[in-house]
């Protein structure tokens, strides 16, 4: 079955939703950096929003979705040098 984009924009609503129930009404950075189990829940959804964005704009190149080419390269960057993840940027 092919997803639509309206389908990988309903992942990446999830996604974005999902990170802030994990993340809570605090945001403390260093509770953050000090549970791996929330810093790999939030890395986890930051590849899902995109490899969405990837797919959406592999299906229509027209779409115009801000900062795209930077969420893919932060989805790749968490993947494949997942031993230099800076929590910071994140």
């Amino acid at each position: 079955m092919q997803h639509s984009v309206e389908m990988y924009l309903l992942d990446i609503s999830n996604s974005i939703d999902s990170i802030f129930e994990y993340l809570g009404e605090e945001r403390n950075f260093k509770f953050y950096e000090s549970n791996k189990l929330l810093r790999r829940a939030v890395e986890r959804e930051l590849e899902i929003i995109g490899e969405a964005t990837n797919r959406i704009i592999k299906i229509n190149p027209n779409i115009d979705i801000s900062d795209s080419r930077r969420i893919v390269d932060l989805r790749n960057w968490v993947i494949h040098a997942y031993n230099n993840v800076d929590n910071v940027i994140i």
